[in-house]
């Protein structure tokens, strides 16, 4: 590697001040997604004062894509989300969240911090000619939501063709569970399918009083939930990963009126794509008691992220820039992660960075925070990883 291991450590550890200056910019600027123009602003601001990139703005929304060309060689990008979560921050840090009900409780902050640092550190090397070949740093928008067509900041920037010329990506992710020094790896599927299902339970409503003259949806409802909670455990087999959760029950607006309608909303979460097909048909078929109780129903499913896969070659160009650091080998749980869409088109993974603080917060509470020390973990690896990818003959896999 033309970088030598302890200059890059240095290098990061230089950085580490001006990245935490980036990150708690961020952090007290937090937009929402698809309404990140002040943070793309930003964003563009610090990569045009490296003066070595090429910079796209406002693709897919607010996203922008910063490439370095140093010569013939492979194309490898690096991404990073940046958009924040509509909560109310409670950490009680000198630079919290300025925007009342929005802040950066997954990390997001942190991770344009880490890009940023790497572009700073790669666009150096850049200019002494240490390294030849193409890398492309994403700056994704609304990874957190979807609009109304159901598209998140992945999908709008891959309609750009955003990978067309790409040959593997790579992303990280905070890990508040792990501490600095750490990262989760996994080969192969690590985040879940991600679905949503509404159901709307059908009766005859009437007075509380005379129950034996409706078709009472909430009894119906009691046999469903049942149901639905009973799939898991007796439809799918025990070895693979899969659930069900009801997040969301709604009938009626009186103690006294039996209503008409009960409305069930959940979320579908699995690995496989097996797993996602049969847990949509039970859902189906459990719904199916409530007309042998005399109702109906409506079952509507909204397919979200596909599960996250990451390519095992790709994992292991992370392992082996990760050397020296405590490497965890188990999937990241049953969160879902728009980078799935990146990885079902390129080669490419996604680690998880140990970050974790003395009292955890997990991520999406509002009291979320991160060990800054780790910024400089997360360029560390993420300049290895490119320099050992691109030295790959042809930059094949």
């Amino acid at each position: 590697m033309t970088t030598k291991l302890a200059d890059l450590v240095e290098r990061s550890l230089d950085i580490l001040p001006e990245m935490v200056k980036w990150r708690r910019h961020f952090h007290q600027f937090p937009e929402l997604s698809f309404r990140e123009k002040a943070t793309s602003e930003k964003i563009a601001q610090i990569l045009d004062s490296f003066k070595a990139y090429s910079i796209e703005k406002n693709i897919g929304g607010y996203g922008i894509v910063a490439t370095l060309t140093t010569g013939d060689g492979p194309v490898i990008a690096l991404r990073a989300d940046m958009d924040a979560l509509p909560i109310y921050e409670q950490t009680g840090l000198s630079y919290s969240s300025k925007h009342p009900g929005v802040m950066h409780a997954c990390g997001h902050d942190a991770h344009i911090s880490i890009l940023l640092g790497t572009a700073k550190l790669l666009a150096e090397d850049a200019k002494k000619g240490l390294f030849k070949g193409t890398v492309k740093l994403i700056f994704q928008p609304a990874e957190e939501d979807s609009d109304v067509l159901g598209e998140t900041g992945a999908v709008k920037m891959l309609q750009c063709g955003i990978l067309d010329d790409v040959e593997a990506i790579l992303a990280l992710h905070m890990c508040p569970w792990r501490e600095k020094g750490e990262i989760q790896i996994h080969d192969g599927p690590s985040m879940a399918n991600n679905d949503d299902f509404y159901l709307i339970v059908k009766g005859t409503g009437g007075h509380g009083g005379y129950p034996h003259h409706t078709k009472d949806p909430v009894w119906m409802s009691t046999y469903l939930l049942q149901a639905l909670y009973s799939i898991n455990g007796r439809k799918v087999n025990p070895l693979d990963v899969g659930t069900i959760s009801v997040g969301q029950i709604h009938a009626g607006e009186a103690n006294n009126v039996i209503p008409g309608l009960v409305e069930i909303q959940g979320t579908i979460r699995s690995y496989k794509k097996e797993v996602r097909e049969l847990l949509i048909k039970e859902i189906e078929g459990a719904a199916r008691v409530v007309t042998a109780l005399g109702g109906d129903f409506d079952l509507t499913v909204h397919r979200g992220e596909p599960a996250l896969v990451n390519d095992p070659t790709v994992n292991k160009v992370i392992r082996d820039a990760a050397a020296g650091m405590k490497v965890i080998n188990e999937p990241f749980g049953m969160g879902s992660e728009d980078f799935s869409h990146m990885t079902a088109r390129k080669p490419g993974a996604m680690f998880f960075l140990g970050c974790g603080i003395e009292e955890e917060r997990g991520l999406h509470h509002p009291g979320f925070d991160i060990n800054e020390e780790a910024l400089s973990d997360g360029v560390e690896i993420f300049v290895k990883c490119v320099y050992q990818l691109l030295q790959r003959e042809g930059g094949e896999l």
